[in-house]
C-alpha cells in the first residue's frame, strides 16, 4: 500500500466554514487524511494511491463550489509533423495526474494547466521528450521568429539538394514508360548503382528526419506521417536496391527500378512542407501587426532631466514627457499638459480625443499637437495593447470543439492505412497480378502517401487562426477557438441599454427657450451641482462656448433641482413640483414636457426671477451606430432583445429609437441571469452584449458573452468575445466572422477527408503512381493553409 502527499493550492474560500466543509468532505474519502488551511489557502493531503488519485481529489474539491488553484505555462514543441503528433502529445500529457494540456500543430505550441504539488514542469518536459519531440519554454517572439526562419532555411538548403538529385531520376524514368517519346537517355542514367548515387542521399541525408519521427512514434507505440513516408519511400529504395544487386548477379535481367520513387516523393513533401511553414507564418500576421503599434521606447523625467530610455525600464509611477506626434508609450493618467490624442487603434473612433490633466491615455496611442506630462499607471503586460495581444495569443492557441473531432480521426486514421497499405500489397502479390512485387510494391506504396493525414490536421487550427487574428484586427478579440465556434449558433441577443444601446453619459438633446439669453444662467447655475445631470448641462455650455456668470449663493433641493442666485438673478431649476412651489407658471408647456418624456428624455424646467426661461432635455443618447447595427443583427436572422432597470416608458423609448421589438424593462441587476436563462429554455442560443458589474452573471450564464471593451474589468473578463472601443457594429461583424471561419473549416475538413477518402482506393486499384500520389498529399496540405488565409480577405 502507497501513500502519497500533496499539497493543493484552493481558490474560492471566504471563511473558516469554508475550510472547514472541504476538510470534511475530502476526510470522507477512503484512504484520505487532509487538513484545510484557510489563511494559507492551502489543502495538505495525504492518500493511498490504491483507493483513490489526485484528480479525484481536486474533482471533489471543485464539486463542492471551489477551485483547485493551478499554474499555467506554455512550450514551444519541436519535432511535430501531423496531427497524429499533436494528438498523441496531448493525450499522453492530460493522463498525467494534476495536468491538462492543450497542443497545436500549427502554432506548435503546448498550453499546459498543472497542479504544483502534483507535477513540476520539468517532469512535463521529460514526457515530451520520452514520446519523440522536444518541448522547450515558450520563447520571447523575437527567438522564436528566428528558430522559424532557421528551420525554413534549413528545409530550403535540404530542398535544393533532394531536387538536384532527383531529377536526373525523373528523367531517366521516361526510359521505362511503355511507350518512346523521342527523348535522348543517356545509358548512364540507366545503371542502377549510378541511380542508387543519385536517390542514397537524398533517402538517408535529406529523408533522415522522416526515419527519426518514425522510429520515436514506433517506439512508443504509435504512428504519424512520419511513419507513412519512411515505409513507403524505403519500400521503393531498397526494392530497388535488391533489382540493382539481381541485375549485378544476372547480366541478363532487367531491373525493376524505382529509385526514382522514393526521391521524388521526398522531395515533393519537402515542397508542402515549406510551402506550408511560409503560408503558416502569415497565420500569425494579426499578432505583428499589433506588436508594430507599441512604442519602442520613453522619454522619463529621473531626477529633473528628461531621459531617452527603452520601453522595458518604464516602472509604474515613472514620471513620462509625450511630445506632440509621439506613442504614448504606456498606460497611465495626464499630470499637466493638453492635446488631443488618437485612439482609433483601441477604440475604432477616427476622431482625435481631447485630453487634459487628470485624463487616462492608452499606450500606443498617438499624441497629436500638445506637449503631455503623464505618470505610468500599468507597463509591459498590464497594458491595455498587451491584454489584446495576450486575448489573441490564447485563442490562436486554442481549439475549438469542432477541431478534437478532427484530432481524434487523425489519431486513428494513421494505424488504419498501414492496415489498408499491407492488405493491398498482399491481394496485389497473391489475387490481382500473382508475384508481380513492383506492381504490388507501387499499389501499396501510394496508399501509404496518399492518406497522410496532414491536411485534416491542418483544417481547423489555421482557420482559426486567421480568423481570431482578422477579428483582432477589426476590434474583436475572441478568447478562444470555442468562442469563435460558438458564436456562429447564436440565435438570439440580448442587449444592456445603458452603456451598450446608448452611450453611458447623459447629454442635452434639446432646449426649449421661452426668454432669450437664458442659457448662461442656467449653466452658471449648474456649474455649482453635483448631480449627473448638471455635468451634462455645463459640458453643453462649454461646446455653446457660454461666458461665465458669478454664482453668489446655491442651494441643492433633493428630489426637486437647485436655487442659485447668478449675477444678481434668481435662477431655478428642476421638477414641475418646484415650479409650483414658487409660483411659477409652466401649465401652457406641459406639452413640451410630456412630449420630451414620451422620447425617454428627462425633462427641467428652468426660470430667472420667478418667469419660466426655458426647458431643457437631457437623454443617455443612443449610440451612433447603434440602429445600424440591430438592423444587420436582424438581417442575420438573430431575435435582438434589451434589457434595463429603467421604467418601461423610457425603455420603451429607447428601444424604438434603434428599432428593438423585444423589450425587458425595469429588470433588476440580479435578475438578468433569469432572462437569459428563460430564453435558453425556450431553445435559443444566446448572446449576452453588457458592459457593467452587474451584467457579469448575465455575461456568464449566456451561451456566449460579449463585453463591450469601454466597460469594466469585470464585465471583460467574464465574456468570450469583446469589443475594443465599444462599437455596436462589431457584434454582427463578429457573429459574421464566427459564420465564416465556420464555413472555411468545414470546407477544409470537406476537402482533407474527400481527398483521403477518394485517394485511398484510387491508390489500392493501381490507379495511382507513387509520385503523383507524393505531390497530391503535398498539394492537399498546402491548399487548406490557402484557403484558411481566404479569411483575410473577407469582409464582415
Amino acid at each position: 500500500m502507497s501513500t502519497k502527499h500533496i499539497n493543493f493550492g484552493i481558490t474560492g474560500m471566504t471563511c473558516a466554514a469554508c475550510s472547514t466543509r472541504i476538510e470534511k468532505s475530502l476526510n470522507k474519502m477512503d484512504g484520505v487524511n487532509a487538513n484545510v488551511n484557510l489563511a494559507m489557502e492551502k489543502a495538505a493531503i495525504e492518500y493511498q494511491e490504491d483507493k483513490v488519485t489526485a484528480r479525484d481529489l481536486s474533482e471533489r474539491i471543485e464539486k463542492l463550489g471551489y477551485g483547485v488553484h493551478r499554474e499555467q505555462v506554455e512550450f514551444d514543441i519541436y519535432g511535430m509533423t501531423c496531427a497524429a503528433c499533436s494528438t498523441r502529445i496531448e493525450k499522453v500529457l492530460n493522463k498525467m495526474e494534476g495536468v491538462e494540456a492543450s497542443v497545436n500543430l500549427t502554432t506548435e505550441k503546448g498550453m499546459v494547466a498543472y497542479q504544483p504539488g502534483l507535477v513540476r514542469v520539468e517532469q512535463i518536459q521529460e514526457k515530451v521528450a520520452k514520446l519523440g519531440y522536444e518541448a522547450k519554454l515558450s520563447q520571447n517572439r523575437e527567438e522564436q521568429k528566428n528558430h522559424k526562419e532557421t528551420e525554413i532555411q534549413r528545409q530550403k538548403v535540404k530542398l535544393i539538394i533532394s531536387t538536384i538529385l532527383s531529377l536526373p531520376l525523373l528523367y531517366a524514368m521516361v526510359g521505362h514508360l511503355p511507350w518512346d517519346l523521342g527523348i535522348p537517355m543517356p545509358m548512364l542514367l540507366m545503371d542502377p548503382w549510378v541511380q542508387f548515387l543519385f536517390a542514397t542521399p537524398v533517402q538517408f541525408y535529406v529523408g533522415w528526419q522522416f526515419y527519426v519521427g518514425a522510429y520515436k512514434n514506433l517506439k512508443n507505440k504509435t504512428a504519424n506521417m512520419d511513419v507513412l513516408v519512411a515505409g513507403g519511400t524505403s519500400a521503393a529504395y531498397f526494392y530497388s536496391l535488391v533489382e540493382g544487386i539481381r541485375a549485378t548477379i544476372i547480366p541478363t535481367y532487367v531491373p525493376h527500378l524505382y529509385y526514382e520513387t522514393s526521391a521524388v516523393l521526398i522531395t515533393l513533401i519537402l515542397v508542402g512542407k515549406l510551402f506550408e511553414s511560409m503560408a503558416k507564418g502569415r497565420t500569425t500576421a494579426a499578432i505583428s501587426k499589433l506588436l508594430s503599434l507599441q512604442a519602442k521606447d520613453a522619454t522619463v523625467i529621473r531626477d529633473g532631466e528628461e531621459v531617452n530610455v527603452p520601453l522595458e525600464q518604464v516602472a509604474v509611477g515613472d514620471q513620462l514627457v509625450v511630445k506632440p506626434g509621439e506613442k504614448i508609450p504606456v498606460d497611465g493618467i495626464i499630470v499637466s499638459g493638453k492635446s488631443s490624442i488618437d485612439e482609433s487603434m483601441i477604440t475604432g473612433e477616427s476622431i482625435p480625443i481631447e485630453k487634459n490633466a487628470g485624463d487616462n491615455v492608452i499606450g500606443s496611442t498617438i499624441n497629436k499637437n500638445g506637449r503631455l506630462q503623464m505618470e505610468a499607471t500599468k507597463v509591459g503586460k498590464d497594458t491595455a495593447l498587451a491584454s489584446i495581444i495576450k486575448v489573441v495569443e490564447d485563442a490562436q492557441g486554442s481549439k475549438a470543439p469542432i477541431q478534437r473531432m478532427a484530432d481524434v480521426i487523425s489519431g486513428i486514421f494513421v494505424p488504419i492505412v498501414l492496415v489498408i497499405a499491407l492488405l493491398t500489397f498482399l491481394i496485389w502479390f497473391f489475387v490481382v497480378d500473382p508475384q508481380n512485387w513492383p506492381a504490388a510494391l507501387e499499389a501499396s506504396i501510394a496508399v501509404l502517401v496518399i492518406a497522410c493525414p496532414c491536411a485534416l490536421g491542418l483544417a481547423t487550427p489555421t482557420s482559426i487562426m486567421v480568423g481570431t487574428g482578422k477579428g483582432a484586427e477589426t476590434g474583436v478579440l475572441f478568447k478562444g477557438g470555442e468562442h469563435l465556434e460558438m458564436a456562429h449558433k447564436v440565435n438570439a441577443i440580448i442587449l444592456d441599454k445603458t452603456g451598450t444601446v446608448t452611450k453611458g453619459a447623459p447629454e442635452v438633446t434639446d432646449i426649449h427657450y421661452i426668454l432669450e439669453e437664458s442659457l448662461p444662467y442656467l449653466i452658471a447655475a449648474e456649474r455649482s451641482s453635483e448631480h449627473p445631470l448638471a455635468d451634462a448641462i455645463v459640458d453643453y455650455g462649454k461646446q455653446q462656448g457660454v461666458k461665465d456668470l458669478q454664482v453668489s449663493a446655491f442651494e441643492a433641493i433633493p428630489g426637486h433641482g437647485i436655487e442659485a442666485i447668478t449675477d444678481d438673478k434668481k435662477v431655478l431649476v428642476g421638477t414641475r413640483k418646484l415650479m409650483k412651489e414658487n409660483k411659477i407658471e409652466f401649465e401652457q408647456y406641459e406639452q413640451q414636457m410630456m412630449q420630451f418624456e414620451s422620447e425617454g428624455k428627462t425633462a427641467m424646467m428652468f426660470a430667472i426671477d420667478h418667469q419660466l426661461a426655458g426647458i431643457v432635455a437631457v437623454a443617455d443618447t443612443v449610440k451612433q451606430n447603434a440602429k445600424a447595427s440591430i438592423a444587420k443583427l436582424e438581417e442575420l436572422g438573430i431575435d435582438v432583445y434589451m434589457i434595463t432597470g429603467d421604467n418601461e416608458r423610457t425603455a420603451k423609448a429607447i428601444a424604438n429609437q434603434v428599432g428593438i421589438e423585444h423589450v425587458f424593462a425595469e429588470v433588476l441587476p440580479e435578475d438578468k441571469a433569469n432572462h437569459v436563462k428563460k430564453l435558453q429554455q425556450k431553445g435559443k442560443k444566446v448572446a449576452m452584449v453588457g458592459d457593467g458589474i452587474n451584467d457579469a452573471p448575465a455575461l456568464a450564464t449566456a451561451d456566449i458573452g460579449i463585453a463591450i471593451g469601454t466597460g469594466t474589468d469585470v464585465a471583460i473578463e467574464t465574456a468570450g468575445i469583446t469589443l475594443v472601443g465599444g462599437d455596436l457594429s462589431n457584434i454582427p461583424k463578429a457573429i459574421g466572422l464566427s459564420r465564416k471561419t465556420m464555413t472555411n473549416i468545414r470546407q477544409n475538413l470537406f476537402w482533407a477527408l474527400a481527398y483521403n477518402s477518394a485517394g485511398i482506393p484510387i491508390a489500392a486499384l493501381g490507379l495511382l503512381q507513387p509520385w503523383i500520389a507524393g505531390a497530391a498529399m503535398a498539394f492537399s496540405s498546402v491548399s487548406v493553409v490557402t484557403n484558411a488565409l481566404r479569411l483575410k480577405r473577407v469582409k464582415i
